[in-house]
């Protein structure tokens, strides 16, 4: 049986992206950071909603236009809409920051 904390490389030079489960409507990822922050002056911004938690390690999500950055911790989750630019900030030193991230189009942005 499959489980999200294992497989994980000992070495990421870069975020890992991995496609768990994907449909017409969804797609449904895991992430896992290590230190990681999108590059500067970079930010995401995405034709589909997106639904992510924070299942291990902390991070700080930061989106544009708000001068406070949120920081996830385990547990921690939030509801991005489509298009609302954001970048991650940081990911916690030294720790594999593990996200679990769903993307999808919500009724709203179909119609």
């Amino acid at each position: 049986m499959p489980n999200l904390f294992d497989a994980i490389p000992g070495d990421l030079p870069g975020e890992l992206f991995e496609t768990i489960l994907e449909t017409g409507g969804f797609k449904l990822e895991r992430i896992v950071s290590a230190g990681h922050a999108t590059p500067p002056g970079e930010w995401y911004d995405q034709d589909a909603d997106e639904w992510v938690i924070l299942l291990r390690g902390r991070a700080g999500l930061r989106f544009e236009g708000e001068a406070e950055l949120q920081v996830l911790e385990a547990g921690d989750y939030v509801l991005i809409a489509a298009h609302r630019r954001h970048r991650v900030e940081w990911t916690e030193p030294g720790v594999k920051t593990i996200w679990l991230a769903l993307h999808y189009e919500s009724r709203e942005s179909t119609v």
